[in-house]
């Protein structure tokens, strides 16, 4: 019996993964300007669904309000531009300053539990879009552009905030890979699985999700401020709205709660919907819906999770695996 932490596909991945990193880098040279647009858009759709899932998949803890720090992200990023600090410091300032305000957040948040913690979450995003509402600089609803992206050129800027995304998505999956493979990550699995057990064992709960909690804050309030970079205006309804979670639930859903690959996964399989039909209207919201509906009825550990138990494939395994078991069949009872 052996115990492995990798295996020929997960190699195979590192090097397909450092090839694509190299190809994506270099894209700005080599596609059009719509190429980099909707990829721009598949980097923040790819974190947002990691972000979701390192708070529910591998943690346990379900929301629907992470609206909150997707729209504090796009907020605080106004902020700091008015402030005289360039955009794109600005972007991951933003994130780093809604993380520590997460802190103080996680510390009631997390004494709810499971229907009580997912819509406390969503209450104190309404709360925080009302409080938004309130600053003079943003003006009510009817919002505000990021004035500070006009010192750059077009082609600058939309190659900057390409790059922005492309490394935001990139350090945040490396950064999400390591910890899950760390004491926490394993911790935060126990505590998802059993915390009473994992409580037993000399796991500190408390402290182990309040520090997911803050990276998964961290990480949705930098695709929150990339989305605005992108998108160069904010409306606090907008950015505040509960589709955001409600994209960040289907993406997993569908790809595989709790799977490193599955949030990847779900997150391509959104991104080719929504620029395939999105200019159906209603319909396309329909289908989001009975699709999600159908992967939760028929696919419940989602798509790769179907695919991980029929083929055995792990792609990016985040866990210990056992090889090599053999069973004595003298053992066994006639």
């Amino acid at each position: 019996m052996k115990i492995k932490r990798s295996n020929a596909y997960s190699k195979a991945t590192i090097f397909i993964i450092v090839v694509l990193f190299i190809v994506l880098i270099m894209m700005p040279m080599l596609a059009s300007n719509n190429v980099m647009e909707r990829l721009t858009v598949l980097f923040i759709y790819i974190i947002m669904a990691a972000m979701w899932n390192t708070l529910a998949g591998f943690g346990g803890l379900i929301s629907i309000g992470q609206q909150l720090f997707f729209g504090l992200g796009a907020y605080a990023t106004i902020r700091i531009t008015n402030l005289g600090v360039s955009p794109f410091a600005a972007l991951l300032m933003a994130a780093c300053l809604v993380g520590l305000l997460s802190w103080p957040i996680s510390t009631f948040m997390l004494r709810l539990k499971a229907g009580e913690f997912a819509i406390g979450m969503w209450v104190l995003a309404s709360i925080g879009h009302l409080l938004v509402n309130l600053d003079p600089l943003i003006q009510g609803e009817t919002g505000i552009s990021l004035i500070a992206l006009n010192q750059f050129d077009i082609e600058t800027r939309r190659t900057l905030i390409y790059l922005s995304a492309l490394l935001g998505m990139s350090g945040l999956l490396l950064g999400l890979f390591f910890i899950l493979r760390s004491r926490a990550g394993i911790a935060m699995q126990a505590i998802r699985d059993n915390e009473e057990a994992a409580d037993s064992i000399g796991v500190d709960a408390e402290k182990v999700k309040k520090w997911f909690f803050i990276f998964a804050a961290f990480g949705t309030a930098l695709a929150g401020a990339l989305w605005l970079a992108q998108a160069s205006s904010f409306q606090p309804k907008t950015y505040f709205s509960v589709q955001w979670t409600a994209y960040m639930i289907f993406m997993v859903l569908v790809g595989g709660l709790g799977r490193f690959e599955g949030a990847i996964l779900g997150a391509l399989l959104f991104f080719a919907v929504e620029t395939w039909f999105a200019d159906t209207g209603v319909w396309y919201l329909v289908g989001l819906g009975a699709v999600a509906m159908l992967c939760s009825l028929f696919l419940p550990k989602g798509i790769w999770g179907a695919i991980e138990n029929r083929l055995g494939i792990t792609l990016i395994p985040v866990g210990y695996q056992v090889t090599g078991l053999v069973v004595d069949k003298k053992s066994k009872k006639t």
